[in-house]
């Protein structure tokens, strides 16, 4: 079983920017895919970034192409998500997930292990 624990959450104005991690008990960390997904109240959770065990290959949404970005350190094990000119409509809980795939994966059921959420709220 692996467990996640994210933090780095918080309130923050628009333009600001903001840095999550996820750090996992796995010591098999490094053969994960691991992802970020968001949610909103009502609304199901959408893949956010995704990058794969080797950190070759990296997935991004449309909506924060070119603001965000997924990175890894094996080492730690922890892996980040650098949120850069943030919107109001990036206010979201924020879970990374992992899953036993070298892969990317694009939707929540490819995925295995979840953390429990943080909360990101962008004021404009």
């Amino acid at each position: 079983q692996v467990q996640l624990v994210e933090s780095g959450g918080g309130l923050v104005q628009a333009g600001g920017s903001l840095r999550l991690s996820c750090t996992a008990s796995e010591r098999t960390f490094s053969r994960l895919g691991l992802g970020w997904f968001r949610q909103t109240p009502g609304k199901e959770r959408v893949l956010v970034a995704a990058i794969t065990f080797s950190r070759i290959n990296t997935y991004y949404a449309d909506s924060v192409k070119g603001r965000f970005t997924i990175s890894r350190d094996n080492a730690k094990p922890t892996v980040y998500l650098q949120m850069n000119s943030l919107k109001p409509e990036d206010t979201a809980v924020y879970y990374c997930a992992a899953r036993r795939n070298y892969g990317l994966g694009y939707s929540d059921v490819e995925y295995d292990y979840w953390g429990q959420g943080t909360q990101v709220t962008v004021s404009s």
